[in-house]
């Protein structure tokens, strides 16, 4: 079964009457005798469309009951049994209600396509889901209900519905859209001429782009390869060469003065790689291009003149801007370049732009990458044997058989051979040049020393001519066939090694290794350089700042100042010092120069995380502290309260036992109090970092029984041997730390069990052991009860905000120290306080009996 037709009546915007040209376009139909149904309509109580239903036939809608409430939506199961030749379903962006058939409403409409129906239907460019948040920048609503652009793109058929701001909102204003008493607030809102406008354009680009597809693919479809000039396109053709700028911005020109105007530069590389342009310099004028509002574009071709033409027919282009060559005047010897070659074969259907420039007729000079393939000496070398050698060797022939008959000598087929030698071995050495000219010099040098008559240029015998002009043929041919093969081969060892040098980067990358100091050492270390930087900056007009750098030479303070610079964006370079590149190596480092972008980023993201874990930790605490304020700093509050109220009353004749036991509540809501409020001040002072120790040298045993005043008498024991070596800390924090911890395994404890506090050494460390026969707590448990607000089990909400153990570990690792929580053997919990030891302690008397002192 044929798949159906799809029409899309495309509205600019609300109320331009997308809805009334579908029924228009239906009434037309049923008029020819189409089998025509409207299976979705909304009217909106407007009494124009409402008139064009009349002589159609309408499918019923289903009801659907969501939420205590009864609405309609499209009876898919009615129109595919009814199989209506053209079903009109209006509204394609809708989302249905639950209960449906389907979630979109353009997911009915491919069923019906699907079932062979054709369907003609309506939606608004505001509607479409890549244009959500432009639409939403512009009128300030964002579209809830959106279709995929695909859908709309996939349809046969779209037509505009487009109107004018001003006549929209007479219509608006004449109540032929909203009912009155929304009219003002419409046209004050979401109907504004500015936005009116904006969503006009961006309506009638949209389509324009999507009649462009259809344009490309109608000349595709009937192969035609000729120009169609609907549209100007120009195509800028770029050599990587320093001219390109001029042409770019030329071409920019010529796109304004036309309507719609595009620009579409290209650059052609060959296809075997062995020349190519200036990274550096593409990726600048790709940088131009496109923030001219152009597109870049790099094709691979072997003849650049076809490449260019073919390319700019595939795009519909309709002028081609080039620039005037480069070569200077003898190497037009060679062929009239690319520029005449192009307007010669562009056609009446290309327009062709030689541009002048600066870099014009001063000549592209020998790659840097040939000069250095085969490294210095072996070049020098290979011009050695190239001239030097057929001299050496006629000098050797002429004095050798100088004495002896001319039949005894090596024959000229000989001789011949002898230089054809010298020429591939100089081709071997220092490639094509050298064996060029060793080809040269062998022809001369044969011509007036070998061939009869000697010393003369004239030659007598025709075979001779022959073999010196097969040697020079064949010289040359050899030549070119070992310099291409070198190339080659140089190049499978560069590719080879620029593959595994990216292969690593990319698994770095995904395995998010390297930080950004050792990734510009891995540079300086595989270019050889002295220094390398990555410098960036906030705008054209800032500084450049370094954000990370190695080596040990002069720092780099700006790209102007390294030998390589690669850009990486606009506000992004990553500089070298040392030596020159050559183009070939730059590939690896703009690769190298991505990646240390990448890490860059990374490692700006990951401190964001951070300092947002922090900001939601501060607000995790903040919210907690509201809590404690509103519950348990109120309930201390409300004994104090209730006690001094009861003192204060006249009516009640309080006894001395009964005041007293109010004046004891009162004390013990105060010293409640002050632990909470305390505890909180603690916190807030850790999460601030305001908390600065003052480190000296202690006691343990002149500052674990002041931290004791809060506990129940008798409800610890203390071990701390006399022989124990002084700790460096804070006396005041570890008085608050360890009265935290003790009143922590006291609270949580037996009531009729006694808290051991011991202490102990581990060399150079002291340990303070505080032991409880509570319940305990699971392992997975251990770090959580040390987190601000942590109680842990069935607490009841007085016992505190759960902040001492987290305001006494961060005293601890404010001093130098770790607290930490460990099971009892035998059941309960222990905190471990472990401090800094001091080197030595004075030696401490024995109690010993009094005859030994005498």
């Amino acid at each position: 079964m044929a798949r159906g037709k799809l029409r899309i009546y495309l509205g600019a915007a609300p109320g331009v009457g997308k809805t009334y040209a579908m029924l228009s376009e239906a009434h037309r139909r049923v008029e020819r005798g189409t089998d025509c149904v409207v299976a979705f309509l909304e009217h909106h109580d407007r009494p124009r469309t409402e008139v064009m239903l009349h002589g159609l036939e309408q499918i019923p809608r289903r009801e659907l009951e969501y939420r205590g409430a009864v609405f309609t939506e499209m009876d898919v199961d009615a129109v595919l049994k009814r199989r209506p030749a053209v079903a009109l379903v209006d509204e394609l962006a809708h989302t249905n209600v639950p209960g449906s058939r389907n979630p979109k409403r353009c997911q009915d409409v491919e069923e019906l396509l699907d079932a062979g129906i054709d369907v003609i239907t309506t939606v608004n460019i505001q509607h479409l889901e890549s244009l959500g948040d432009v639409v939403e920048s512009i009128t300030g609503v964002r579209q809830r209900e959106t279709v995929p652009d695909e859908v709309v793109r996939r349809a046969d058929q779209i037509e505009l519905v487009d109107m004018s701001p001003q006549a929209l909102r007479r219509r608006m204003a004449h109540g032929n859209i909203y009912k009155p008493d929304k009219v003002d607030a419409a046209l004050s809102n979401y109907f504004r001429p500015g936005n009116l406008t904006a969503l006009r354009e961006l309506a009638l680009l949209w389509t324009a782009d999507r009649v462009d597809e259809y344009l490309q693919q109608y000349r595709g479809e009937h192969d035609i390869r000729s120009t169609w000039q609907a549209r100007e396109r120009i195509v800028v053709g770029l050599t990587g060469g320093p001219e390109g700028r001029t042409l770019i911005r030329r071409a920019a020109r010529l796109a304004e003065k036309g309507a719609g105007g595009e620009v579409l530069a290209v650059y052609i590389s060959r296809s075997d790689g062995l020349t190519s342009a200036s990274p550096k310099e593409l990726a600048v004028q790709r940088t131009l291009v496109e923030d001219l509002g152009g597109t870049f574009h790099h094709v691979v071709g072997d003849d650049i003149p076809q490449a260019l033409l073919d390319f700019a027919r595939s795009v519909n282009a309709t002028q081609i801007v080039l620039g005037v060559s480069r070569r200077r005047t003898w190497q037009y010897a060679l062929g009239p370049g690319v520029s005449a070659t192009v307007a010669r074969e562009s056609g009446p259907d290309l327009d062709v732009h030689i541009v002048t420039h600066e870099e014009a007729a001063k000549g592209r000079g020998l790659p840097v990458a040939r000069r250095g393939r085969l490294g210095r000496p072996r070049i020098i070398a290979g011009w050695l044997v190239g001239v030097v050698g057929p001299v050496l060797l006629t000098l050797l022939l002429t004095s050798v058989w100088n004495t002896r008959p001319a039949d005894e000598g090596p024959g000229f087929a000989n001789e011949v051979l002898l230089f054809l030698t010298l020429t591939v071995g100089a081709a071997l050495l220092g490639g094509l040049l050298p064996a060029l000219a060793a080809a040269t010099a062998g022809s001369l040098l044969l011509n007036y020393f070998f061939t009869p008559p000697t010393h003369t240029w004239i030659i007598a015998d025709p075979a001779n001519v022959l073999a010196i002009i097969v040697f020079f043929g064949v010289g040359v041919s050899v030549a070119s066939v070992v310099d291409l093969a070198a190339r080659r081969t140089h190049q499978a060892a560069r590719l080879r090694a620029e593959s595994e040098t990216l292969s690593f980067l990319a698994g770095s990358v995904l395995r998010g290794e390297d930080g950004l100091e050792s990734l510009l050492e891995r540079v300086r270390e595989t270019f050889g350089m002295e220094s390398v930087a990555l410098l960036e900056r906030g705008s054209e007009i800032e500084p450049w700042t370094c954000a990370g750098r190695a080596g040990t030479a002069r720092p780099i303070e700006r790209p102007e100042d390294a030998d390589v610079d690669m850009p990486v964006g606009d506000r992004l370079v990553l500089a070298l010092s040392g030596r020159v590149l050559p183009a070939e190596d730059r590939r690896v480092l703009a690769a190298f120069a991505a990646h240390a972008a990448v890490v860059l980023d990374r490692q700006r993201l990951q401190q964001q995380a951070g300092q947002a874990r922090e900001l939601a930790e501060g607000n995790r605490i903040r919210t907690a502290l509201l809590a404690a304020v509103s519950h348990d700093l109120r309930t201390p509050l409300a004994t104090i309260k209730a006690a001094v109220t009861s003192l204060r009353s006249d009516d009640v004749e309080w006894s001395e036992e009964d005041q007293a036991e109010l004046l004891a509540s009162i004390e013990e809501g105060a010293d409640r109090l002050d632990h909470l409020v305390g505890n909180l001040l603690d916190m807030s002072r850790l999460q601030t970092g305001t908390v600065t120790p003052l480190i000296r040298e202690v006691d343990l045993d002149e500052v674990v029984p002041m931290a004791l005043g809060g506990v129940p008498e008798g409800s610890v024991a203390l071990e701390i041997p006399e022989t124990l070596p002084m700790i460096t800390a804070d006396p005041g924090l570890l008085e608050r730390a360890v009265a935290n911890v003790v009143e922590n395994a006291v609270k949580y404890g037996p009531e009729n069990e006694v808290v051991l506090v011991s202490a102990s050494t581990l060399g150079d460390r002291v340990e303070l052991r505080v032991v409880d026969r509570g319940p305990g707590v699971p392992d997975e448990a251990k770090e959580r009860i040390f987190e601000p607000f942590q109680r842990y089990g069935d607490v009841p909400r007085g016992a505190g905000v759960g902040l001492g153990l987290a305001v006494a570990r961060g005293f601890a690792e404010a001093m130098g120290g770790t607290l930490i929580a460990e099971d009892t053997p035998g059941g309960g919990m222990t905190m471990v306080l472990t401090l800094k030891g001091t080197a030595g302690r004075p030696p401490v008397p024995p109690d010993l009996p009094a005859h030994f002192t005498s």
